[in-house]
């Protein structure tokens, strides 16, 4: 089975519709699927869910999509950063639903492992908990927290060889394998693709099973969300 597409497009034909939930990877401006982001943006598609890190910063990341107003929700640890995205919230624009960072990760990593729901003590007591079920165990409380399970789930990594088994590098690898793994179909961009049979197996992180399509993305450009210098000395 091919699952090698010429480009974003061509890879999301057929994926898209309204009103659907994406889990993206992505931390900040690191592992972020630009390539497929610009397609669905593209495309045209609205009233979107994001379940992601963050939503980008201003016209870059998933922020392209607040930009053109296709983003109904967020599910999201990290909404800083982003002008538009705190524009459409206070004007009651965009729904957010915020997460903790590694509660947010576990309810991917349970959505792809088929699990429904966990309890977790992070958020007890805080507005994280409003309107979730409490449960005591060992005299300590703990509130439940749901599954996702996306309905497509797209990710960025460094490489992949010709049958999907992917790698990520170093901290890209981020929020990017619990989100490939609870998508209903997972799209992946790599910067490289290798023959089947060169990449060592212990060093896969993610098996070609949970991927459906592919693409090259590269050349890339390093983003930066913030430039700190100090001022040079006197000569």
């Amino acid at each position: 089975m091919n699952k090698l597409y010429p480009d974003a497009a061509a890879a999301l034909d057929g994926l898209l519709k309204d009103d659907m939930l994406i889990a993206s990877g992505g931390f900040g401006l690191c592992g972020v699927p630009e390539r497929l982001l610009d397609a669905i943006r593209d495309s045209g598609v609205q009233k979107l869910t994001f379940a992601s890190n963050n939503a980008g910063i201003d016209n870059e990341g998933i922020g392209k999509l607040l930009r053109t107003r296709q983003v109904k929700k967020m599910i999201s640890s990290y909404v800083g950063e982003n002008k538009e995205f705190e524009r459409q919230f206070l004007a009651g624009e965009l729904e957010v639903e915020f997460c903790p960072q590694g509660t947010l990760a576990e309810r991917m990593r349970a959505g792809g492992a088929g699990i429904p729901g966990f309890y977790t003590k992070t958020g007890v007591g805080t507005q994280v908990a409003e309107g979730k079920e409490v449960k005591s165990f060992s005299g300590e409380d703990y509130i439940l927290e749901h599954g996702i399970f996306a309905d497509l789930a797209i990710v960025k990594a460094w490489k992949a060889d010709e049958t999907g088994n992917v790698v990520f590098r170093k901290t890209a690898r981020n929020f990017n394998s619990p989100a490939a793994t609870c998508g209903k179909v997972c799209v992946v961009e790599v910067e490289e693709i290798v023959p089947a049979g060169s990449l060592d197996p212990d060093c896969i992180h993610l098996p070609g099973v949970y991927i459906n399509r592919m693409i090259v993305g590269a050349p890339y450009d390093k983003k930066i969300e913030f430039r700190t210098v100090r001022e040079r000395a006197g000569a």
